[in-house]
């Protein structure tokens, strides 16, 4: 049987795609846990600046694969549980990873193939692409990756789509948040390449830094200490050896030496 995911690294950019297009880059536990270690690894690797992800065939991710959901069906409910702690261990790993990350979203995505897009940090898809909470006309709920969808989409999007289940495109998708930008087919790949291109012009670690600055600012409600968690983050911003270097390259008007222009 072919791997589910391939691995391809060029330079300080990685991208991960799904490779079971006959099934519409649908999750069994091989592609789940496949994906999680190629995240972790790449959360241990400094050389790695930004990750893609990508979908092979006609659609980025169907969720669930039919046969997967059909033998938990018949499983235990401790099974069940184990299985979805795995996909949460997945979303959270990608939802937290220090590297800046990008969706590219080139045909449907459903269930966990949105929790993918709403984890990753920039999305950009193209008019073609569907999206789908559809999980309540099976009964059930898209409850693993429910953290990540309503902090893309708000509460108030995601009871409507949580509980009609209904098909929604990508225009839709990018008034409600989920996706960031939207491009006709023959310019994905641009779009793509110009974040990758903004991203490796940032400092390594501001841009690695700061989706954890977005979530402790959204999440504390206690404005003394997250002011001072702040201060705290921007002096060691400021001292540190990418600060030092970011600020004396504006000073100089030169590159600084981290950039891809550099």
């Amino acid at each position: 049987m072919p791997e589910p995911l391939s691995i391809h690294r060029s330079d300080a950019v990685l991208r991960l795609r799904l490779e079971r297009p006959a099934l519409h880059n649908a999750f069994d536990a091989a592609l789940i846990a496949q994906l999680t270690e190629a995240l972790a690894n790449a959360a241990g690797d400094p050389e790695v600046r930004v990750v893609v992800i990508e979908g092979a065939g006609k659609s980025f991710s169907a969720g669930a694969d039919l046969n997967w959901m059909r033998g938990m069906a018949a499983a235990s409910e401790a099974d069940n549980r184990e299985d979805a702690i795995a996909l949460a261990r997945l979303m959270r790993t990608l939802d937290e990873l220090p590297r800046p990350t990008i969706a590219r979203v080139h045909g449907a995505a459903f269930g966990g193939g949105v929790g993918l897009v709403a984890c990753c940090d920039i999305a950009i898809g193209v008019p073609e692409a569907s999206f789908g909470l559809t999980e309540s006309r099976l009964g059930l709920l898209p409850a693993v990756i429910s953290p990540y969808v309503v902090a893309a989409i708000g509460p108030r999007q995601a009871r409507r789509w949580f509980a009609t289940g209904e098909v929604f495109d990508a225009a839709q998708a990018l008034r409600i948040g989920l996706l960031h930008e939207v491009v006709e087919p023959g310019a994905l790949d641009a779009a793509v390449e110009r974040q990758v291109a903004l991203l490796r012009k940032a400092g390594p670690l501001a841009s690695a830094t700061a989706k954890q600055l977005v979530r402790e600012v959204a999440l504390q409600p206690d404005r003394d200490l997250l002011d001072h968690s702040n201060a705290r983050l921007i002096a060691a911003l400021r001292v540190s050896p990418e600060g030092q270097e970011g600020l004396s390259a504006f000073l100089d008007k030169r590159t600084p030496a981290w950039s891809a222009d550099a």
